[in-house]
C-alpha cells in the first residue's frame, strides 16, 4: 500500500471546513459517510459563520500576540472562551506563553463576537 506524503498542513477553522463541504455537496450532490457525520457535527457545534470566523481571526491577529500562531488562532475562534481563565486553559495544551494583559485581550475580543 502506497503512504502519501504530506505537502502542507494548515489549520481550518469549523466554518471554513462548513463551507467546504456545502462547496463539495453541490458539486457531487451526496456525502460519502465521514463527510455526512462532519457535517453532523459542524451543524450542532459550529458557533460562527464563515464572514464572522474570518473577522474575529483578523482582529486577534492585530493584537500582535507574540508567539500566538495561526492554530492557537483557530483553536481559539472554534472554541469561544468567554475569560481570560479559558483563553488560558485552552492554550495550555500547547508549549505557549501568553501573559495575563494579553489572555484578557483575547477573551474580550473574542466576547465582542459572541
Amino acid at each position: 500500500m502506497v503512504k502519501p506524503d504530506v505537502v502542507q498542513e494548515t489549520p481550518v477553522s469549523m466554518a471554513e471546513l462548513k463551507n467546504e463541504l456545502t462547496k463539495i455537496k453541490k458539486v457531487r450532490k451526496e456525502h460519502n459517510f465521514r463527510a455526512e457525520k462532519t457535517e453532523e457535527y459542524l451543524n450542532q457545534f459550529s458557533i460562527l459563520d464563515l464572514k464572522k470566523s474570518t473577522e474575529l481571526k483578523g482582529k486577534i491577529e492585530k493584537l500582535k500576540v507574540p508567539r500566538l500562531k495561526e492554530e492557537h488562532l483557530i483553536k481559539l475562534i472554534d472554541l469561544m472562551p468567554m475569560t481570560a481563565e479559558e483563553v488560558k486553559s485552552i492554550l495550555q495544551g500547547y508549549t505557549i506563553t501568553i501573559t495575563n494583559d494579553n489572555l484578557k485581550k483575547i477573551a474580550s475580543t473574542i466576547k465582542d463576537f459572541k
